[in-house]
């Protein structure tokens, strides 16, 4: 009889634990890869899955071609994604094109610890009903300490100084940021940049200031890659962005230095597929994600600005470095001295035809 119950139970316990792994819900994440998901990871991940133990997320960190491979996967009518982190004139695009859920703010996402509405503390940085900010960034230059000589580069112009700064360049395979940079050290002012874009003869320009160091250019297309062109030496300055600048200076102790000047300002942040497989449960998870102390905690671990206002007095020490790192964001004063803001409608807009322009130059 004793042998029975004790089989009995053994038979329960084990009948339990398989309902259990079979109730488990996989979420799908996708993101940036890198230091950028590792961050990501720490401040809203590994605390969700702690307080929701049913759940397990998925990282997929295909976040780069995000908008064309969402497309895909709704033409095929069969999206496996359940969080998409992306860019805002991406979103806007995929917004206009029914392909991702809208959000009513302030019944869906978390008030302020004061009770602010998230509308008014994300401000300005609700650019589409689509779209939900986490951070500010910017994709600013990196360069090697050891290689540039004496004279450091502090200028956008040194970027395509090939006399001055003899040697390669690691730029991102894309027109937006690259098309920016190229009028201005070509001479054009800062706030007439969108318009000089607008004509043909603004891009043809913009063309001709890039077909001038070409020849010198590494291309990137996945955030990890200019910190490792920098490292192996295969590039002597790189446009990255700034968070994997940090990591590979501040935590890998690499012989690279950061120059802020014209850095490129932009958004990123969450959106949820129209027809993401968990939807309800991904909504539970941007939430979260996005209150005012877990966009402060991810400062923790890379040096990105938090979206919400609320989060900015709560930036404090690295997690493990120590480090204060208010000084190490985008948005310090002392780094922002000369910015340029992306034009999101501009790129949402153009992005297209742009981009195709690109990929035809490239092959030239």
């Amino acid at each position: 009889m004793k042998t029975f119950i004790k089989c009995t139970i053994a038979t329960a316990i084990l009948a339990a634990s398989v309902t259990t792994a079979q109730a488990e819900t996989e979420m799908v994440v996708v993101s940036w890869g890198g230091a950028y998901t590792k961050s990501q990871n720490e401040a809203y991940s590994k605390p969700y899955m702690k307080e929701n133990p049913g759940i397990k997320i998925v990282n997929d960190d295909s976040a780069a071609e995000g908008g064309a491979k969402l497309r895909a996967q709704a033409k095929a009518g069969k999206v496996t994604w359940d969080v998409l982190d992306l860019v805002p004139d991406t979103a806007v695009s995929l917004c206009d094109e029914g392909l991702l859920m809208e959000f009513d703010f302030d019944k869906m996402l978390a008030k302020a610890p004061d009770g602010t509405l998230p509308s008014e503390d994300f401000g300005d940085a609700l650019v589409s009903p689509c779209f939900v900010p986490l951070i500010v960034y910017s994709t600013t230059f990196g360069y090697r300490t050891d290689k540039v000589g004496d004279v450091k580069p502090t200028s956008i112009n040194d970027i395509f100084d090939l006399k001055k700064f003899p040697g390669k360049r690691g730029l991102q395979k894309q027109p937006y940021g690259n098309f920016e940079w190229a009028l201005l050290a070509d001479g054009v002012p800062k706030e007439d940049l969108y318009k000089v874009l607008e004509t043909k003869e603004g891009v043809a320009r913009a063309f001709k200031k890039l077909d001038t160091i070409k020849d010198s250019v590494v291309w990137w297309t996945k955030g990890a890659q200019p910190g490792q062109l920098l490292a192996d030496g295969e590039v002597v300055m790189s446009s990255a962005y700034n968070g994997r600048l940090f990591a590979a200076i501040e935590e890998n102790k690499q012989p690279i230095g950061m120059m802020w000047d014209a850095q490129y300002f932009e958004l990123d942040g969450f959106a949820i597929p129209a027809d993401a497989p968990n939807k309800e449960e991904a909504l539970k998870y941007v939430k979260f994600a996005s209150d005012t102390q877990r966009l402060a905690d991810q400062s923790k671990y890379i040096s990105y600005g938090p979206a919400r206002k609320s989060s900015a007095s709560l930036v404090g020490k690295h997690a493990t470095l120590g480090i204060d790192m208010k000084p190490h964001m985008p948005t310090n004063p002392e780094n922002a001295k000369n910015t340029v803001l992306k034009n999101i409608d501009f790129w949402a807009d153009n992005t297209t035809d742009l981009a195709q322009q690109f990929e035809a130059w490239l092959a030239k």
